[in-house]
């Protein structure tokens, strides 16, 4: 299996020790992550304002949309099925008395994978964010500090984060 693609800005940064060419057309990520799709209930919309508020500084764009809105829903599930394991317990009973796995188990596991590849894609773990590279402070960022972002349309968002319209 070929080794996964890196970015282009992070090979500049760390080298490009195997002088494979440099692609000068890459697209980047576009828009910025605002509120939850509309389907989101109040559990989805919790995690999603988690991981906006926790994720790398700059890294996620509107084009990440659908991968943070699966990685919210394998969250939420994950969390369900992993409750009512604890309750019932790694093994349960049939009607006849024949123990089995919990049914609630390959539910846990599936959406623990699902958790860390769209996770890994965000920069959502140690690994992920080492490849990343260090972040950018807020007020680094060309026209995003956070005195610029105070009292705009963004900033009154993100003060109130009125999703639940």
């Amino acid at each position: 299996m070929p080794p996964k693609p890196v970015p282009t800005h992070l090979r500049m940064l760390h080298g490009n020790p195997d002088h494979r060419p440099v692609p000068k057309d890459e697209p980047e990520g576009v828009g910025i992550l605002w509120s939850p799709p509309d389907w989101f209930d109040d559990e989805l919309r919790a995690q999603w304002h988690y991981a906006i508020e926790n994720a790398p500084l700059g890294l996620l764009t509107g084009t990440d949309r659908e991968t943070l809105a699966v990685w919210c829903m394998a969250s939420v599930e994950h969390a369900r099925a992993s409750q009512e394991v604890r309750k019932l317990g790694q093994v349960v009973k049939t009607k006849d008395g024949n123990a089995i796995q919990n049914p609630y188990l390959p539910i846990v596991n599936r959406q623990a994978l699902i958790m860390l590849r769209a996770g890994a894609e965000m920069g959502f773990s140690p690994a992920s964010r080492a490849a990343i590279g260090r972040g950018i402070p807020l007020d680094d960022l060309p026209g995003r500090g956070a005195h610029q972002i105070a009292g705009t349309k963004l900033g009154d968002y993100l003060a109130e984060k009125p999703d639940k319209l």
